[in-house]
């Protein structure tokens, strides 16, 4: 099969835009601002999720996510919040603190799973850690959070 060179200028454009997208829009690249956060006995690297379109996307589309990172979602306010795993495809523990940064609540979600998964009281932060990463480090429900301040003075 011959190409013309007008063909060929255009299959290199779509395959230069199409490989252009891919790289730039990866989801499991992480765009968002990070704090280290302590959590039990283990320091966690989590990216700051502080307005609404970010705690909706939250680590949806993600094959992976490296073991001691994680995501905190900041709220305006200590509400009853309820996440969902819609196009989330790793399992996840979240742990669920109140306004002084106490652990209120840690459980887990299941890939997909579209039912919601609530704190046991107001939170005001929620951290989403790879499955069992919370009871690796420690964790548990009573214990203190320090919040960073870049977390404490995000945007909600």
């Amino acid at each position: 099969m011959t190409l013309t060179r007008r063909q060929f200028c255009s299959l290199a454009l779509v395959l230069l835009v199409g490989c252009q997208q891919a790289s730039t829009s990866s989801p499991s690249t992480p765009t968002l601002p990070t704090a280290a956060v302590q959590l039990g006995n283990k320091t966690f690297t989590l990216e700051i999720a502080a307005n609404d379109e970010n705690r909706e996307r939250g680590l949806m589309r993600r094959d992976s996510m490296a073991a001691d990172h994680g995501m905190i979602f900041v709220f305006p306010s200590p509400s009853n919040v309820g996440f969902y795993m819609k196009n989330t495809r790793i399992q996840l523990d979240i742990v669920f603190l109140d306004q002084a940064g106490g652990v209120i609540s840690i459980k887990q979600m299941k890939p997909y799973d579209l039912s919601s998964t609530s704190a046991d009281g107001p939170a005001k932060w929620a951290i989403e850690l790879n499955k069992d990463a919370a009871s690796d480090a420690g964790l548990k429900v009573g214990d203190k959070v320090q919040i960073p301040e870049s977390a404490r003075a995000a945007e909600p």
